[in-house]
């Protein structure tokens, strides 16, 4: 795969921003990266993470402060390096919910040209362990799409998500569910994707007791339970806020250590 255009702006301190025209999305999309200063290995790990509504690739970066906690645990713990790569989710309406929509495949985006990209910018990640987390509308699009491909994802983490699109997206979007306009999907449940999974990728998610999307997340995590599926579930003190996803984004990027590990 190749883009038709291929804009690099490098703002310092390893951060870079991309504007690629999609295919999938037949529009130009955003992408943000951050490659730490310390990474001089060979390979270099991916990690894909997925914003939630009404934000776009800067959100993980400025309001997540992502570069920043994956700074602190390489010094701190010994974390190896790793390429965050920060896309957009497309902007579609109040958020696209990465998805295959009838005139965009916002879930090829992620899956098959945001690492394209990432290897353009940076060889070291294309033969390199990938991963892929995010939060709430992210943390499905990381469950989901992980789940959907297991050979291209070695670790899934997420964050206070959504567990079902379009369903549970109807209490934070304008757009109606008519309007997602959904095809050539498949499944769209969490649960019903990891029982389709096979071999399925290292898996985990956490949620904070007082999010609005806690009992949705229990009920995950027992049905994975009840149907077999190795899984880590966690829950913290916390809501539906950046300053639980800053603090917990540390434990998605110590579980992908692990994974390495195995």
């Amino acid at each position: 795969m190749s883009f038709r255009t291929f804009e690099t702006a490098s703002v310092g301190n390893g951060i870079h921003h991309v504007t690629v025209k999609s295919a999938a999305l037949h529009h130009r999309a955003d992408i943000s990266f951050y490659i730490p200063p310390e990474a001089k290995t060979e390979n270099l790990p991916l990690v894909i993470l997925l914003h939630g509504v009404y934000g776009s690739h800067w959100a993980w970066l400025y309001k997540g402060g992502a570069h920043q906690v994956l700074d602190r645990l390489i010094k701190e713990e010994n974390l190896p390096p790793m390429m965050l790569a920060m896309p957009s989710d497309g902007l579609w309406g109040d958020g696209s919910g990465y998805v295959r929509h009838r005139e965009a495949d916002y879930a090829s985006w992620i899956v098959d040209e945001v690492p394209e990209a990432a290897a353009q910018l940076d060889a070291r990640c294309k033969d390199a362990p990938r991963f892929i987390g995010g939060l709430s509308m992210g943390g499905y699009g990381a469950l989901r799409l992980g789940l959907l491909h297991p050979q291209k994802f070695t670790g899934i983490s997420a964050h206070s998500s959504i567990t079902d699109v379009p369903p549970q997206m109807k209490d934070f979007v304008e757009e109606s569910l008519e309007e997602f306009s959904l095809t050539g999907n498949g499944p769209l449940a969490v649960i019903d994707c990891a029982k389709l999974c096979s071999p399925l990728p290292h898996l985990r998610f956490d949620c904070g007791t007082e999010d609005i999307l806690i009992e949705h997340n229990r009920t995950l995590h027992r049905d994975l339970e009840t149907a077999g599926i190795p899984h880590m579930y966690e829950e913290f003190p916390g809501g539906h806020t950046w300053d639980y996803w800053h603090a917990h984004l540390a434990d998605t990027l110590r579980y992908f250590k692990t994974c390495l590990a195995v």
